[in-house]
């Protein structure tokens, strides 16, 4: 579970950044504050992975906050959420690396894809000593989906597979089962779900235990899933 800090002046805003963070059970915030200053005092003994920051605040700003962060070397994640859209406060606080900037007023749908696309970095960097390059592009476009398909896969097809995956669960499933659902064959199949795993979506285990040739068997992690 990732640990979350808000800092936000506005109440009305402060409660709809942790009712929309609360929604996603990969997130537990952990602390909550009203200016910068009270927050650089805490994050500097208690790191965290994702900070949801606001920009114009008492005391301390959220920029003035985040420079002090990276100058400290915390390279925590930061979900800007400003009203604040001026090209040179996007530029400067791009600079500092932060991971989305969402505009006031927002929607949840927007707000989870920022979460979205901050877990898909994270599950694609932690346990890899290696990165794809369909993986790097994905994690560069920012969208919390992924590329264009590559020549001879079809978008339509990889979502069938997709939402098989998914009402599947943690369950394991062979690329014929697979092929039986989406109406392919199963040497279709099995291209597909080498790009799947490309992209780490999926994750694959032989199975010996068939009374005859060892199969490969798929599923989507758990973290992979929809969130409730």
């Amino acid at each position: 579970m990732y640990r979350v800090v808000l800092v936000e002046d506005d109440p009305m805003v402060l409660m709809l950044n942790r009712k929309f963070t609360e929604k996603d059970k990969r997130f537990q915030i952990v602390h909550e504050f009203g200016n910068g200053q009270d927050a650089l005092h805490w994050l500097v003994n208690n790191p965290v992975d994702l900070i949801v920051l606001d920009l114009y605040m008492p005391v301390l700003t959220g920029l003035e906050l985040l420079r002090q962060l990276r100058g400290r070397k915390m390279n925590v994640d930061v979900i800007m959420v400003t009203a604040a859209h001026d090209a040179p406060t996007l530029d400067a606080l791009l600079k500092l690396g932060v991971t989305d900037y969402l505009v006031k007023p927002f929607t949840y749908p927007r707000f989870q894809q920022a979460l979205e696309a901050f877990c898909q970095q994270r599950q694609a960097l932690e346990g890899h000593n290696n990165v794809s390059q369909a993986e790097i592009d994905r994690l560069l476009t920012h969208s919390g989906e992924s590329p264009a398909a590559p020549k001879g896969l079809q978008e339509k097809t990889l979502q069938m597979i997709r939402s098989f995956l998914q009402e599947c669960g943690t369950e394991l499933t062979s690329s014929e089962e697979i092929a039986a659902h989406v109406g392919l064959s199963a040497v279709t199949v099995r291209r597909y779900m080498a790009y799947l795993l490309e992209l780490h979506e999926v994750s694959g285990r032989v199975d010996y235990d068939t009374g005859g040739r060892p199969c490969m068997r798929y599923c989507m992690p758990e973290s992979k899933q929809n969130p409730q």
